[in-house]
């Protein structure tokens, strides 16, 4: 077989990853192709038996980390690109949530994301190159009512990508995180759980952005098939970037509210820089 590279996709039943993995094994590159449920992903390969293994992957389940991985070394010898895709929303106020809820969120966003990632690590280092894309959310970056835990979920995969570029550069290891706005998937559909408001008090607030996103479903203006390409772009990249934004809404959202922050911090520099000791003190 002619050497191509070797992806590894999380989440590939619904959405980006389905359409990701389509288009990635379409190139007649290798892939291995994971979600809950092996019949629910059973059409993709067809026709990529030599490029392609679906394989059953709960990333909430180590055991079901390890041995998916394994198989994918075993079969293609190596793992050249991991997108972490594989997550949900979950959205609530904030204090109407269900403490379930949270951890489940943060079970299939968060620690699953590190799980397959620690699993995958070993054999980049190994192999002195790779790239992970960690699918975050323009969320990570900005929290919006009713989605506070979701939010706090992909904060946490934009910190763990930027360790995993400091720690990854000198091993040839690069790192990227995707930030979508609103596409046109499963996400505010059958993927999403919501808890609505029964307290009026959030009536305005969480209660109203749940019920907008719920109407939204099937009407966002970003296309899942031009983000899928826009990904493996940057999968091909030498240098690629550590953020990539998709979709104009949330390019717009993120960039006005990063502007903001600066300034605001800006504006706050005599009482942080206060802070310290004086200068030549003791």
């Amino acid at each position: 077989m002619v050497d191509t590279p070797v992806w590894f996709i999380t989440g590939c039943t619904t959405g980006f990853g389905r359409e990701l993995a389509a288009q990635v094994l379409a190139k007649g590159w290798r892939a291995a192709i994971t979600g809950r449920g092996r019949e629910r992903m059973a059409g993709l390969a067809e026709g990529h038996d030599d490029n392609g293994l679906v394989l059953d992957l709960d990333v909430t389940r180590p055991d079901q980390v390890r041995a998916a991985v394994k198989a994918a070394l075993d079969r293609f010898g190596r793992i050249d690109v991991l997108v972490n895709n594989a997550g949900y929303g979950y959205q609530s106020a904030i204090e109407e949530s269900d403490d379930q809820g949270i951890r489940d969120q943060f079970e299939a966003n968060v620690f699953g994301l590190f799980s397959v990632t620690k699993a995958v690590l070993p054999s980049m280092r190994a192999q002195r190159r790779g790239h992970v894309i960690n699918i975050s959310s323009v969320a990570g970056l900005v929290g919006f009512p009713g989605s506070a835990f979701y939010a706090a979920s992909k904060h946490a995969v934009e910190a763990f990508t930027d360790a995993l570029v400091a720690e990854g550069a000198p091993l040839g290891i690069k790192a990227t995180a995707i930030e979508p706005g609103p596409f046109r998937t499963d996400w505010a559909g059958r993927s999403l759980k919501q808890d609505r408001s029964r307290i009026a008090d959030y009536a305005g607030t969480a209660d109203a952005r749940m019920g907008q996103i719920s109407d939204y479903s099937g009407k966002q203006p970003g296309d899942p098939a031009r983000a899928a390409a826009a990904i493996i772009a940057v999968g091909q990249m030498v240098d690629p970037p550590r953020h990539l934004v998709l979709g104009k809404q949330g390019f717009e959202v993120v960039t006005k509210r990063l502007r903001e922050r600066l300034e605001e911090i800006e504006r706050q520099k005599d009482v942080s820089l206060a802070a310290d000791f004086p200068e030549g003190w003791g």
